[in-house]
């Protein structure tokens, strides 16, 4: 062959990585873990281990550690996907289910809050027991349960003005505050035995004789 038959280099296409695929499969570990986490913080509290979650989830502990950092932060994590249900970055007081509270009559808009707020309930108990018992220990999850408390404080006081239709005082706004929280939930559902569906509408009632005509 003489130098006028030689062909000039191939030049290789780079590859096209499927970073779509890689993503898929970080918030498929991701949502497994999470809902290991969920059972099992739901289950044993704060004594569930990492090496468990990872065990239920089917991934390692190491992958666990990459994804959350801490058993806190995976904790933390787990309390907010149940606030909303799902693990979308959308705060409860930004959804449709939360506007919803400002439609309606006096009454339709009482019962929208307690059928949130009981679906809430229902997610979140047992994971705000886990919480709670976990603060004792963890001062980094003293502060975020605080904060957590803050924020729905706040909340319960837009959403209470939202079903009144008026600027609630802030007595108003703490009384509903305390009457919608997941104790008075866990008092009446475990301690006294109550259906989810007798607390629902005990709390219909409560709400609409808490945010009645001043």
């Amino acid at each position: 062959m003489s130098a006028g038959d030689v062909q000039p280099p191939v030049s290789e296409q780079p590859r096209r990585y499927d970073t779509s695929l890689r993503r898929r499969q970080a918030e498929h570990t991701r949502h497994a873990v999470i809902d290991a986490a969920s059972a099992l913080f739901a289950e044993r509290g704060w004594s569930a281990g990492i090496r468990e979650i990872a065990r239920s989830a089917g991934v390692s502990v190491e992958t666990v550690y990459a994804n959350f950092g801490s058993k806190a932060e995976l904790l933390g994590r787990v309390l907010d996907v149940a606030v909303v249900g799902d693990e979308e970055p959308v705060a409860l007081a930004r959804r449709a289910a939360f506007a919803a509270l400002g439609h309606g009559d006096p009454a339709d808009r009482a019962r929208a809050a307690a059928e949130l707020n009981t679906a809430v309930n229902v997610r979140t108990a047992d994971i705000q027991r886990a919480f709670r018992e976990a603060a004792t220990a963890e001062p980094d999850l003293a502060a975020r349960l605080q904060e957590a408390r803050d924020r729905q404080r706040g909340d319960v006081h837009d959403a209470g003005a939202m079903i009144a239709g008026r600027t609630l005082s802030q007595a108003e706004a703490d009384g509903l505050w305390a009457v919608v929280s997941w104790e008075v939930y866990d008092l009446l559902t475990v301690s006294a035995g109550w259906s989810g569906a007798q607390y629902e509408d005990w709390l219909t009632g409560a709400i609409s004789r808490l945010l009645g005509p001043e």
